[in-house]
């Protein structure tokens, strides 16, 4: 049971929703980029929601099932096929024993998310089946699909009717220019007033380096930086520090000149001071931002991002209701609220 390879498109691999409890050894998280995405793919087949998809990355697979499935595909605007005939992303539709997925060109985003009824059958490591390619670590024998793979299928837990949907207020897209949240960090005080101004007005650009590991952003004027006495083992580039812990989500910035937003398989530590931290919601959109797109960073402070955290929790739950409840759905607009959250951190700046 299950499903053979015969083409793994640009980047495709193993993931659920990752390895949380290891970082303080060296092995980040993993998992998927877009865990909502993963989530409502999960949930659309019937699956639990940590249960192990296909991560697709700009170019999707062609993939033959050796079994009958219940499949979805969200995250990505990536249209899949079934034997050629066009099927609907963030919507369940069955693919028979023999039949071929394959997808069309990527349309809008850059990450999309396979679910099929039962999950992706690898083995757990470390409480994970998600693949961490640098350290060639779960998922399929620790690497990216490639063509002639044998994918296993676990037995599907609940059955789920053909054509079941996401309602389109409960999925995320990327809006131009994106706009990424950031609560500032231990390190701010270390660059000028003037510096950090800029940060926050300059559009920056998506980079060609954006990976698992993290988003390179270029074009924002460079930071300058307080002046101070290097302490020892920090180096002589003012955006060195003596070795510390890199945070999910944070943004570290070599030399002054191009923000990294560090990501699932990113690195736990180093000598690069920290800006800030990307909010935990807004980590999901960075996954979905090609190369050459605008950003631009905003700042908020603590409550504002636990507020919008509350509010993606909200929307999860909407999509469960949505699909497993008996619960009527109501219209619920889970990403039109942040100029709400913006005013607010505004006014509350302004205090």
């Amino acid at each position: 049971m299950g499903i053979k390879v015969i083409s793994p498109g640009l980047a495709t691999s193993v993931q659920d929703l990752g390895r949380p409890g290891y970082y303080h050894l060296g092995i980040p998280v993993s998992g998927g980029m877009d865990r909502y995405a993963l989530r409502a793919a999960n949930l659309l087949v019937g699956n639990p929601e940590n249960a192990a998809v296909l991560e697709v990355v700009f170019l999707g697979p062609e993939l033959e099932f050796t079994s009958n499935a219940s499949v979805a595909v969200t995250g990505a605007e990536l249209p899949p096929k079934v034997d050629g005939k066009a099927k609907e992303t963030w919507t369940s539709f069955e693919v028979k024993s023999g039949q071929v997925l394959s997808f069309d060109y990527l349309k809008a985003g850059a990450r999309a998310y396979i679910a099929a009824s039962g999950g992706i059958d690898v083995p757990l490591v470390l409480g994970s089946r998600s693949t961490y390619g640098l350290g060639a670590l779960g998922g399929f024998e620790g690497r990216n699909i490639q063509a002639g793979d044998q994918l296993k299928i676990g037995a599907a837990a609940v059955s789920k009717k053909e054509n079941s949907q996401v309602p389109e207020e409960l999925r995320r897209t990327v809006r131009f220019p994106a706009e990424l949240r950031v609560v500032t960090g231990l390190y701010w005080h270390r660059i000028t007033d003037q510096s950090k101004m800029n940060f926050f007005e300059d559009s920056w650009k998506v980079a060609s380096e954006a990976d698992r590991i993290g988003y390179r952003f270029q074009n924002g004027r460079p930071l300058q930086f307080n002046d101070r006495q290097q302490p020892f083992g920090a180096g002589s580039d003012p955006s060195n520090i003596v070795d510390s812990c890199y945070p999910y989500g944070s943004i570290q910035v070599p030399g002054g000149t191009e923000p990294i937003v560090l990501h699932r398989d990113a690195v736990s530590g180093g000598g690069y001071f920290m800006i800030g931290t990307v909010i935990s919601s807004d980590m999901d959109l960075i996954g979905q931002l090609q190369p050459n797109m605008n950003v631009q960073f905003i700042e908020v402070d603590i409550e504002t991002a636990l507020a919008v955290r509350r509010n993606r929790q909200a929307c999860l739950q909407h999509v469960r209701n949505a699909l497993w409840s008996n619960l009527s759905h109501e219209r619920f607009s889970c990403f039109g609220k942040f100029e709400f959250w913006r005013k607010r951190n505004l006014m509350s700046s302004n205090v």
